[in-house]
């Protein structure tokens, strides 16, 4: 076991490096998008669909992490996310054949797929935790957030300058940029591709953390009935794990803490029935595996072994692992047969754990504030400049924005191990209500814009890094990728759904409007946050 620790060690220090590297690279292409998107927007289809552009690349990366999560948890992180790189790539090049064709439905469209680029950005905070120990997630995940400081900062202040490199070719300035978005996108998948070797998920579910409990003492077991009588039928009682000696042809079932596993051969994520007959053999059943309930009835395939009698009783855990026992009390070869995992099954995961519904809401509700203020503060500043100083005021603003976001990743992530993650996300809430209220009564002042997005950035990365590492640590293994997949589809629309009306707010109402009311949807995050239900679901996944 001690090799397995050094190899998953080795493999995650490896993982982070090139991780942080491509973060550094494919942060330029996003960053340059951001930008310039809204401004592209704003003159081939008008202010109110200026926000319209966001919402497409956000919708758009929200709707490929599905497909790109079902692509990872079969084949590992290395393809759905050299991938989401690809698509990207194809997104940007489409932007600058709309701008060439004066084409508003291909424009939108290179932005959906655009926000493909995004989608491996946010995933890749997920593949920094896979080998990570349990005490280090919110560290390591913060350096890969960290590292995208460095191309997303200086992103903004290319968007210019590299804009007039393809002027003399017919390019429009606020097109130019997506040439080179799509460039490093590229380079990135290309890094993945190569270098991502061995993958860091498949890694983690063929060399799992060892079981850091002590080992069980059938004297102690306070549950056992210190009686038993085999002619009894014990039904009503809720069982508890099965240790020592199996009795032959009897189904196995141990309780697990998430994400641990049982020596031998296993089955993840399977729940089970515990026959509490002493004595009495017991039929493999299929139990329903959500909700707390189970179901008798169903047959579960044990490879060819045929059932070898009736369960009278049955228990179900969060995560189980099962193993079956032959008749002279060896493992067979096959293992139980795990039920496919599905978008649904990761969805209802999800929403039978506290602490991973605050986790998703944190991030979901942490992007749509942050996106509704920030996609439209480039058309507030481009109100009263020149395109030329709109581009370079809008590049310093979004700079010092995403440095906010990025910059300070690390720090939030030893915050979240240390302090505690609940802490982190309400004062990730407290930094985006702060800058809501400065941003609505900046005015035209870039110096108090720039203020404001810089504390924008903060309170996202408080409630992103504490979010996400929260929302990982509360699910059981096999369900995490496609969780985490649910997770971005739902910050994806959530922001997505703030840069549609944020648009139309500022239209209608101006932009003062839309940083209250983006202040004001923070209050639902605090509720959840402070329920006693949450709390005491937090505390266990710490």
């Amino acid at each position: 076991m001690t090799s397995a620790v050094a190899v998953r060690s080795a493999v995650q220090v490896r993982t982070i490096r090139l991780l942080m590297v491509v973060e550094v690279v494919s942060g330029l292409g996003v960053a340059m998008g951001i930008s310039v998107g809204a401004l592209l927007t704003r003159a081939m289809a008008g202010t109110a669909l200026s926000g319209v552009a966001q919402s497409a690349a956000v919708v758009g990366g929200g709707v490929l992490a599905v497909p790109a999560a079902t692509l990872m948890s079969r084949y590992g992180r290395r393809p759905g996310l050299a991938l989401c790189y690809l698509v990207g790539a194809v997104g940007a090049v489409a932007v600058l054949a709309s701008a060439l064709l004066d084409s508003i439905p291909l424009l939108f469209v290179g932005f959906f797929l655009f926000g493909a680029g995004s989608t491996a950005k946010l995933q890749s905070r997920y593949a920094a935790t896979d080998l990570a120990e349990p005490h280090r997630r919110g560290r390591q995940l913060s350096l890969v957030v960290w590292s995208t400081t460095f191309g997303a900062v200086i992103g903004p202040n290319l968007a210019a300058p590299l804009g007039s490199v393809l002027s003399p070719l017919g390019v429009p300035d606020l097109a130019g940029p997506f040439a080179f978005a799509a460039a490093s996108f590229l380079i990135s998948a290309l890094l993945l591709t190569v270098f991502l070797r061995p993958d860091p998920l498949l890694t983690a579910q063929s060399l799992p953390l060892p079981d850091p409990r002590p080992a069980f003492d059938p004297s102690r077991d306070s549950t056992r009935d210190p009686d038993p009588d085999p002619d009894s039928t014990k039904t009503g009682q809720r069982s508890t794990s099965v240790t020592g000696q199996p009795v032959p042809g009897q189904l196995v079932a141990e309780q697990r803490v998430p994400g641990q596993q049982v020596p031998g051969q296993l089955v993840p994520g399977q729940l089970v029935a515990e026959q509490r007959v002493p004595g009495q053999p017991v039929s493999a059943q299929r139990i329903n595996e959500q909700a707390g309930k189970a179901q008798v009835g169903g047959p579960v395939s044990l490879a060819g072994a045929p059932a070898v009698g009736v369960i009278t009783e049955t228990v179900v855990t969060e995560t189980v692992v099962t193993t079956a026992v032959d008749s002279d009390g060896a493992a067979p070869d096959a293992p139980l047969v795990a039920e496919r995992q599905t978008l649904g099954s990761a969805a209802r995961a999800v929403l039978a754990s506290p602490a991973a519904r605050l986790g998703m809401a944190s991030m979901a509700l942490g992007h749509l504030v942050m996106v509704a203020v920030m996609a439209m503060t480039p058309v507030h500043i481009g109100e009263t400049h020149s395109a030329p100083d709109t581009l370079r005021i809008v590049g310093f603003v979004l700079s010092m924005h995403v440095a906010g976001m990025y910059g300070l990743s690390p720090v939030v992530g030893w915050l979240t191990d240390r302090v505690g993650r609940v802490q982190v996300i309400l004062g990730g809430v407290g930094l985006l209500v702060i800058a809501c209220a400065v941003a609505a009564t900046a005015g035209h002042d870039t110096a108090l814009l720039t203020a404001a997005l810089l504390m924008l950035g903060l309170g996202w990365s408080g409630t992103m890094v504490a979010g996400s590492t929260l929302f990982t640590a509360s699910l059981p293994a096999g369900v995490k990728p496609r969780a985490q997949g649910l997770s971005d589809l739902v910050t994806g629309l959530a922001g997505a759904s703030a840069g549609v009306l944020s648009g139309i707010v500022v239209e209608l109402s101006g932009y003062a409007v839309l940083a209250l009311l983006a202040g004001l949807a923070t209050v639902p995050l605090v509720a959840l946050a402070l329920r006693p239900s949450t709390l005491a679901a937090v505390k266990v996944a710490d």
